[in-house]
């Protein structure tokens, strides 16, 4: 084997690939098709999914209470984790507080299945299954019957468990588990009942009770948020926008657009609560204690005003104002340290520096205190009450009208309160649905089939490992191809033919035109050089197995040399399962075996065809061992003496693998041909075949290739068909 051959082994003809694929398009059209047909049943058992959207802005901005009481802190504590003010709302829309409350509101814990809305009812039926959920009433509705469930309160026992609705008569139902009936009620009323599991409530209305039965779920609470933010989504829209945008999908338009606009609503009111809660805490608080400050006030005051009248007014002097301002400045900063104490505390043991700092501060402003005090008492006893009564009179007016201030901006703020959330945008119903999206399904089902066909072709391609090439044979095994016969476009199989139970027509004679009849018709010359320099005119025809196709080369051949003028004889030698006899419209007897047998004499034996020139031996009945009657002597004195009377004998062998008649017949021919059957005979099958003439001391001249399977942009013809096929136009 040279280098050229085994690279072009080792490469792969895309040209070639390209066109077996085509030649296999009915396959690959196939799948497209099923794949089509595949697309088509999903669309229409899948019912189709919709989308509403909302969105909501959340509003930065501190509560009433907040801005009342702290002012400028408030916006300057909120700034400092540099988190969206999104974050907390996101987690609150997707929390039971919110979706708890909408299931309750539109009995999304309800759950009905029609037990006959199975995938082949979807196929044939033209009914429309509807749910309406809705704040008093689940509604199921198919076509112009109804029927709706108010009321479903169950034990704890049977939530999340499917319950058989079953409607009996006109008036009552059943409720099932597992086949055994748990409930029993009347249509259009209340049904109460009460059992060791629990209670039963349950409302179910209708006019035209269903014949079929029905599949109920009550879900509990974390199975029905389960389900509901399956279908929900809650996001941000951009980074730090403080826009969070809804969602949320289902086969329904107009539920889904009710569940979303409920979800806003319910959010809506509890986060003006929740802004409020802080106002009504604080103006109850302030609603304690503004009475009792008052009533403080008045009595300092009082007090304060019988001392002057007792004792006229009296000038404090220099030192007692100091001393004044000294103590109430004493005691802010005794507040603030006992403030940061406190702080600190939190995070911090006794023993940190810090801590010890303030302790320090804390009790050196006890010691300053105490010294005050002390030059307070010593001084004379009606400057010392005075100075105590105008302090109590200053810190009671100051304290009473700053929170007034504060109680009256609550009050404006608690009137004025709408949260921090602006709904931008409510859900609205949805017109196309969003899946299945049918052209692109149709498309992908179209790639996906041309795929798999093509996949499937590649696949039949490989398991089609035979020989495809005459090269192949000529480079492996050293042996010439004689020809290259294509397939006939109008030759039918012979299994097809036989059951049809007809005759097989020669091809040469009903179309010697035929590209296959062309293709042998070439190899008569090389043929002719062959029997030049062999021992006799007997040309055998064999093969490595079964169905290669060498009945139709010997008969085709033999019509061939026929009508070239030269004296034929046909031998169907395969006394096994040989049908030449069909070509002829013969029976298998009388033949070869009856010929061998000495019951019938030669001229018996010897058939004179239609086609001129054409004589032929069918193989006769079957019998018990042809390998010895071919190995026989008589058998080689009846060749040799028909060789005297025929140009040409050529003979159908058995396989050569199957059984070992056609290597004897090898011995007494002069020219031995093999035929081999285009991707269905194996290399290594010719190779056998080959070395076992070869032991038997006989010689294979050539090799025809047969049944090629020309493919367009292929060069599996031979160049005299090439040429034939033209020449009406020269």
């Amino acid at each position: 084997m040279n280098q050229n051959s085994k690279t072009s082994e080792d490469t792969i003809d895309l040209k070639e690939l390209f066109f077996s694929l085509i030649e296999q398009w009915k396959v690959i059209a196939l799948c497209v098709v099923l794949s089509l047909i595949c697309a088509l049943l999903y669309l229409r058992i899948t019912p189709s999914s919709y989308s509403t959207d909302a969105m909501i802005l959340v509003e930065d901005g501190k509560s009433a209470a907040s801005a009342a009481l702290l002012g400028d802190l408030g916006s300057l504590a909120g700034g400092v984790g540099g988190k969206s003010p999104a974050d907390a709302e996101i987690e609150i829309l997707n929390s039971r507080l919110i979706l708890g409350q909408v299931i309750q509101n539109l009995n999304l814990n309800i759950r009905i299945d029609d037990d006959q809305d199975g995938i082949f009812n979807r196929l044939i039926s033209q009914e429309k299954i509807k749910l309406d959920y809705k704040t008093d009433a689940v509604i199921y509705t198919r076509n112009q019957s109804s029927f709706l469930i108010k009321k479903l309160d169950i034990p704890a026992y049977y939530e999340d468990k499917p319950l058989t609705l079953s409607f009996i008569g006109n008036n009552q139902f059943n409720l099932s588990y597992k086949e055994e009936v748990v409930f029993k009620g009347n249509l259009n009323q209340i049904n109460q009942s009460s059992v060791p599991a629990g209670a039963w409530n349950v409302q179910i209305y209708s006019k035209t009770p269903f014949k079929q039965t029905f599949t109920l779920k009550k879900l509990s609470l974390p199975s029905a948020m389960k389900l509901v933010t399956a279908n929900y989504g809650v996001g941000e829209k951009g980074k730090m926008t403080g826009v969070i945008g809804l969602s949320y999908s289902g086969t329904d338009k107009a539920t889904i657009t009710e569940i979303l606009n409920n979800i806003l609503s319910v959010y809506s009111v509890q986060n003006i609560e929740r802004k409020a809660l802080e106002s009504k805490q604080t103006l109850s608080f302030l609603d304690k204690q503004l009475p009792e400050l008052k009533q403080q006030l008045e009595e300092s005051e009082i007090k304060f005003n019988k001392f002057r009248e007792q004792y006229n007014t009296i000038d404090v002097t220099q030192e007692s104002e100091l001393m004044l301002k000294q103590n109430i400045d004493l005691e802010k900063m005794k507040i603030e340290l006992k403030q940061k104490q406190a702080e600190l505390s939190a995070k911090y043991t006794p023993d940190h520096p810090l801590m010890a700092e303030i302790n320090a501060q804390v009790t050196s402003l006890n010691q300053k205190t105490t010294e005050l005090n002390q030059s307070i008492k010593k001084l004379p006893e009606t400057q010392r009450l005075y100075l105590q009564l105008y302090r109590d009179v200053k810190v009671n007016t100051e304290l009473y009208t700053s929170l007034l201030n504060s109680y009256q901006q609550l009050k404006i703020a608690e009137a004025g309160e709408i949260g921090n959330v602006r709904i931008i945008d409510t859900a609205v119903e949805p017109v196309k649905p969003i899946k299945p999206q049918k052209l692109i399904i149709l498309v992908l089902s179209l790639f996906v089939g041309g795929f798999i066909g093509v996949l499937i072709a590649l696949m039949r391609n490989l398991m089609r490992s035979g020989i495809k090439d005459s090269t192949q044979i000529e480079n492996e095994l050293d042996l010439p191809v004689y020809a290259t016969v294509p397939r006939s476009p109008i030759q039918e199989s012979r299994i097809q033919i036989l059951k049809k139970k007809k005759s097989i027509p020669i091809l040469a004679v009903k179309n010697s035109e035929d590209v296959a009849i062309e293709s042998l018709r070439s190899i008569r010359t090389t043929i002719h050089f062959a029997l030049a320099n062999a021992k006799n005119n007997i040309i055998a025809v064999s093969g490595p197995a079964p169905e290669v196709g060498k009945s139709f080369i010997s008969t085709n051949l033999a019509a061939i040399f026929a009508q070239s003028n030269k004296r034929v004889l046909l031998i169907d030698a395969d006394l096994r399962r040989g049908y030449l006899h069909k070509y002829f419209d013969r029976e298998v007897a009388p033949g070869l075996t009856e010929l061998m047998a000495n019951k019938i004499s030669l001229e018996q034996a010897i058939y004179k065809t239609a086609v001129p020139n054409l004589d032929f031996i069918a193989r006769g009945k079957n019998s018990g061992s042809p390998s010895e009657m071919l190995s026989s002597v008589q058998f080689k004195e009846l060749l040799e003496q028909l060789s005297m009377q025929y140009d040409h004998i050529i003979m159908d062998t058995p396989p050569v693998l199957a059984v070992t008649d056609g290597i004897i017949i090898s011995q007494y021919a002069g020219v031995n041909l093999i035929v081999a059957r285009f991707a269905k005979t194996q290399i290594k099958e010719l190779e056998i075949t080959v070395t076992r003439f070869e032991q038997a001391g006989s010689k294979v001249h050539g090799v025809i290739l047969n049944d090629i399977q020309k493919a367009a942009g292929s060069s599996a013809y031979n160049y005299s068909y090439a040429y034939t096929a033209h020449k009406d136009l020269d």
